[in-house]
């Protein structure tokens, strides 16, 4: 599976300085992360509505193998609109777990 790696200043704050290794995930993976977040018609069967973000936050959390030990990035910290991560350290994740996946 490819795996890619990052190295992070302190541009994003001191607390995710460090690196990390995301990698891709399965198949099957994906597709239950988008499967648990789609609403489905119970007649129809066609979909009634998709929770993207988390989608994506799950898909980023199932990609993130390695990270700093002091202060690791928790599924709830990526859905958190409070205390969550800043905003372009959140697309610069999208964009890896994008990339290989």
């Amino acid at each position: 599976m490819r795996k890619e790696e990052v190295d992070l200043d302190s541009r994003f704050g001191e607390q995710f300085a460090g690196h990390y290794v995301f990698q891709e995930i399965t198949w099957a993976k994906r597709s239950h992360i988008i499967q648990k977040h789609t609403k489905y018609h119970p007649i129809t069967g066609q979909v009634s509505g998709s929770d993207f973000v988390a989608i994506q936050a799950e898909t980023i959390w199932a990609s993130l193998k390695q990270q700093p030990e002091n202060k690791p990035i928790t599924l709830e910290k990526l859905l958190s609109e409070d205390e969550g991560i800043p905003i372009d350290l959140g697309e610069l994740f999208s964009k890896i777990a994008n990339r290989l996946n």
